[in-house]
């Protein structure tokens, strides 16, 4: 039996109130609120807890308990959403290029969704982090297309197509997919891997992102940076647990984990980043004596 979509927690958590209609305006319209309203965060596999990817336990995590997740948990609740809406939609898989252009054959472990509307084809993607989508864009090759961030473009096509990101004046290489659809098995297995194996990326550095209306907040281990525009990123280095849980529920909208999980591990970045925890305060006794 087909798992029920919560469509109301989820627009309320996104803050969508628009026409329900499968029509691409409603398409971009979710798809700009969502990475503004939740949070892509990998506090699970930081943590040694499990990643759930069916629909019951990411409607609990992402809605109910207001957490984040990585891109298979926003991508594969957008899908549900979508397709609950009537929109006709397929998740895709990639192989991740940003900041290592040379990995072309490396495993496909991120997920996307293609969107079909009109007799056109749209890719969505809400789960890409610190430069996930804020529009869909058309399945199209070698056109700039523009969103509420930055200008991306496609380049290749079938079989394989490649997004691209410009930076400053450059292009730069974000992920290459394909159109064909990815199994239920092939995000259950990469998940696995991304949420539980020593060499996964999640499992050793803490990564969160927000992409609010104008800016792109991201928070890697202790440094938290904020884009706007085109100004200078502002960057803070966070210098204590307390600061830390700050900004992941203040800035990013995280219900933290129990603190008896997460403050240990917060202590453990900023122990490596070099920044010891502060002296415990004295008891009275040891003041009195």
């Amino acid at each position: 039996m087909r798992q029920k979509v919560n469509l109301k927690g989820y627009f309320e958590r996104i803050g969508f109130a628009g026409s329900i209609a499968p029509t691409l305006a409603t398409l971009e319209s979710l798809h700009a609120l969502h990475p503004a309203a939740i949070a892509f965060e990998n506090l699970n596999p930081l943590l040694g807890l499990p990643v759930n990817i069916d629909l019951a336990s990411l409607q609990t995590k992402l809605l109910t308990e207001r957490r984040g997740g990585y891109c298979y948990e926003h991508n594969l609740l957008l899908k549900a959403v979508l397709e609950e809406l009537e929109f006709t939609v397929r998740g895709l898989a990639a192989r991740v290029l940003w900041n290592n252009p040379d990995n072309v054959a490396g495993p496909a472990h991120h997920m996307l969704l293609a969107v079909d509307i009109g007799g056109s084809s749209y890719i969505a993607d809400v789960g890409f982090g610190g430069l996930t989508l804020t529009a869909p864009l058309k399945l199209k090759t070698d056109a700039e297309q523009t969103t509420p961030h930055e200008t991306f473009r496609l380049t290749g096509g079938d079989p394989v197509w490649q997004l691209e990101s410009k930076i400053a004046d450059s292009w730069r290489p974000v992920y290459a997919f394909e159109t064909s659809e990815a199994t239920p098995g092939d995000y259950e297995a990469s998940n696995a891997f991304l949420s539980t194996d020593p060499a996964s990326q999640f499992r050793g550095e803490l990564r969160v992102a927000l992409s609010p209306a104008g800016q792109r907040l991201a928070l890697r281990n202790n440094r938290f940076t904020t884009y706007a525009g085109d100004s200078e990123p502002a960057v803070r280095l966070l210098g204590s647990v307390a600061e830390m849980r700050e900004v992941l529920s203040s800035n990013f909208g995280i219900q933290l984990p129990a603190s008896e999980l997460l403050d240990p591990k917060l202590a453990e970045i900023l122990a490596a980043a070099g920044i010891e925890p502060p002296p415990p305060e004295p008891t009275p006794e040891a003041v009195e004596g």
